[in-house]
């Protein structure tokens, strides 16, 4: 009988197996990872470099350099003995160093409001070494956008404009712009977070967030995607020491591209479309109230009856849940995708009414101008003299970021190193009362600033504040 054939031992695996099976396991992975969507694999992908990336991308972004010529006060201002002897205060000249992104062959920079803010003078210097002076077109404090113009006999590189929605948490991104005015510096991270609120950047409350280091000088420059197009503008960053700590945030592009449509538009500002409807957030009450398992979207406080949403059906109280079949995180969802879509065209909302969802679609309609009165410049002797006001209108109160279905005088704009400016007076504010007297024309607060006294005492509305000064002046 022959003997049983003894079967070898198997053998232990060794590490070029084991890789061998790792790797293909991340091969197996990337397969429902989705289209374009997988993690490196093997040497050669691991030795990738982002450098013809930022070949392409990096000429298209700029400097942005602001100067403005600032007023300085001496305690001996107006006394001749003093001045003879000392001098009158020279103005003296400050600057502030941003990041721009060209989106327009013609010359369109895209950058930051608080890049540019208050200047006198804004400049763009180019990577090539060339430097331009621009003009603004447009600018929104609420957004913290703004657009610039430069000009040339030839075309300017460009970044293309993405898609800021199709980003999902973990993307690749690289970040470029101007850190500490040290020159044109890249960083690379991934998209640590999508629609980020409550930063206290500005009005706006929809932010995409990065790891890729942001620096002061960032701001303004672009977040660049895998596929060589812009996603974001670099705004802002979380720190305690003024350095990048891996928390940095950036407007998305959908709003960028709206943004930048409207400035080639010529539009003297970003209009947003008018529905008729005022909203406020869903607390975890307002949820449990509505039957909701979570707090999402946006309640409707009020309604105009004969605006486009009270047309369509919409009633305070009702929660939005869905726009366009997008779901709303919140209300900062809500005005983000409001602000990012068309005057002219319709929008459809999925709402929970009474317990019941339902679709209603709603016509998106420029704000109205109600009953056009002139801006007035305030003179005289006063706390207001130097403040252009009006009586507010749907339009006007959106131009100020104030809520639509809210009436009164308010201040348009303030001109600088006026009583007005120095008293502190903003844009947005409304002035209720001046003296015990009640202020609800433009006509009224002229006159009552023309009142020969040296007390004043006032009322002004700013964020739905109330305050009440009284000052001698």
């Amino acid at each position: 009988m022959a003997a049983a054939q003894e079967k070898p031992a198997p053998e232990s695996p060794g590490l070029s197996d084991v890789l061998t099976d790792l790797l293909h396991g991340a091969e197996g992975d990337a397969a429902t990872a989705g289209p374009d969507q997988r993690v490196p694999f093997g040497r050669e992908e691991m030795q990738l470099s982002f450098a013809p990336l930022v070949r392409q991308t990096a000429p298209a972004v700029v400097n942005v350099y602001a100067s403005q010529t600032a007023k300085v006060r001496s305690p001996f201002d107006g006394d001749p003995f003093f001045e003879e002897f000392f001098g009158r205060a020279q103005p003296r000249a400050q600057s502030s160093l941003g990041s721009g992104v060209l989106v327009d062959p013609t010359g369109i920079v895209v950058t930051n409001f608080h890049v540019i803010k208050d200047a006198d003078e804004v400049k763009v210097a180019t990577s090539d070494g060339r430097e331009f002076a621009s003009k603004i077109l447009l600018k929104d404090e609420t957004l913290d956008l703004a657009v610039l113009k430069i000009e040339s006999d030839k075309p300017f590189p460009v970044v293309v404009i993405g898609d800021s929605d199709a980003l999902q948490v973990g993307d690749l991104v690289l970040a470029i712009g101007n850190p500490f005015g040290v020159g044109q510096t890249t960083t690379s991270g991934i998209v640590s977070a999508l629609a980020r609120s409550h930063i206290g950047v500005s009005d706006s409350g929809f932010f995409i967030q990065t790891d890729a280091a942001i620096n002061p000088g960032n701001s303004g420059g672009a977040l660049i995607n895998m596929a060589g197009q812009l996603v974001g503008i670099n705004t802002a960053i979380y720190s305690r020491s003024g350095g990048s700590i891996g928390i940095g945030f950036a407007i998305p592009s959908n709003m960028v591209r709206a943004f930048a449509d409207a400035a080639k538009a010529g539009s003297d500002f970003f209009e947003r479309p008018y529905v008729g409807a005022e909203f406020e957030p869903v607390t975890p009450q307002i949820a449990e109230s509505l039957g909701m398992e979570a707090p999402a979207g946006a309640l409707v406080s009020s309604v105009e009856p004969n605006g486009p949403a009270g047309k369509a059906g919409l009633k305070p109280g009702d929660a939005v849940l869905t726009l366009n079949g997008t779901a709303l995180e919140g209300i900062e969802a809500l005005d983000y995708r409001m602000a990012t879509l068309s005057i002219g065209s319709k929008a459809t909302f999925g709402v929970l009414s009474k317990g019941q969802k339902e679709t209603i679609e709603v016509a998106l309609e420029r704000a109205p101008e109600g009953v056009r009165t002139s801006q007035v410049t305030l003179r005289g002797r006063s706390p207001f003299s130097g403040a252009k006001v009006a009586e507010l209108s749907p339009r006007l109160a959106q131009r100020l970021g104030l809520r639509t279905d809210i009436k009164g005088v308010t201040v348009v704009d303030v001109t600088r190193d006026s009583p007005a400016a120095d008293f502190g007076f903003q844009p947005g504010d409304i002035v209720r009362e001046v003296n015990g007297q009640t202020i609800d024309t433009a006509d009224k607060l002229g006159q009552a600033s023309q009142q020969s006294t040296r007390w004043w005492r006032f009322t002004v509305e700013r964020n739905g504040q109330m305050m009440r000064q009284v000052l001698r002046y």
